[in-house]
């Protein structure tokens, strides 16, 4: 025995060349990473938070440095991971109840939290800026 694993290499599992995310892993990493991103995000909420409670002046340049492009986009981007981190922990809760574990419930309602989240972030950013051109 000692002779067949001396000279046959360990396989790789799984084979890096060959290997083609799913899924469920993708929403498995996706959910790690938006956690920590909305870990960071609330340190920027935090921040605005505190502007408010110096006052006017500092509220103002807050409003300022969230009103250009690129931050703007960071929102949207944040916004995104939010509800990518609410629907993927709302799927799990199902998923404690001992529910939704046949493969076509598990990739059907990866696809619906991924649906989802566009929707839902559409949705906020259109209400946004509909109710910001009202005010």
């Amino acid at each position: 025995m000692d002779r067949i694993s001396s000279t046959r290499p360990r396989p790789l599992s799984p084979n890096i060349q060959i290997y083609r995310p799913q899924l469920t892993s993708v929403l498995s990493i996706a959910n790690r990473i938006t956690g920590v991103a909305l870990s960071v995000c609330a340190i920027g909420l935090v921040g605005w938070l505190v502007a408010a409670a110096r006052g006017p002046r500092a509220y103002s340049w807050f409003q300022g440095v969230i009103g250009a492009w690129p931050v703007q986009i960071l929102l949207l981007i944040a916004t995104f991971a939010f509800f990518l981190h609410l629907c993927g922990g709302i799927r799990h809760l199902v998923w404690d109840s001992v529910r939704g574990f046949e493969l076509r419930q598990i990739y059907s309602s990866g696809w619906a939290v991924v649906a989802a989240s566009v929707l839902l972030t559409l949705a906020t950013w259109f209400l946004s800026l509909t109710i910001g051109r009202v005010v």
